[in-house]
């Protein structure tokens, strides 16, 4: 039986990763402090990350999908916060009926958040 998943994102500095996600998006570390992997964790998603020092985030195709539940508040939320919206991610109803927006960590992960 399968339960869960943890995706594993590449990062290139912990501090700026933490601050990022904690500051910006409200996750809560779960992890003590490794020097070089992190876990986060909201609500009932958890996120790995793993370090990557000569990360080039021009390269970088790290990416994940994260359901939601109540999207417009969430995207308000970042907004508020002054979260980066991707050039091409902001908040809509797509052709195949889900509403979405996506955002880029320091890393240049892609974070698309879907109702």
């Amino acid at each position: 039986m399968l339960l869960s998943v943890c995706p594993k994102l590449p990062m290139s500095d912990v501090k700026v990763t933490r601050d990022f996600y904690s500051q910006k998006l409200g996750f809560i570390q779960l992890s003590p402090d490794y020097p070089n992997y992190l876990i986060l964790h909201k609500n009932q998603i958890e996120i790995h990350f793993f370090e990557f020092k000569n990360l080039d985030p021009a390269l970088n195709y790290g990416q994940i999908y994260i359901r939601c539940q109540d999207i417009k508040s969430i995207y308000e939320d970042f907004m508020a916060k002054q979260v980066s919206i991707h050039p091409n991610g902001n908040l809509s109803r797509k052709p195949w009926g889900i509403i979405e927006f996506s955002i880029l960590d320091p890393d240049l992960n892609l974070l698309t958040f879907g109702e």
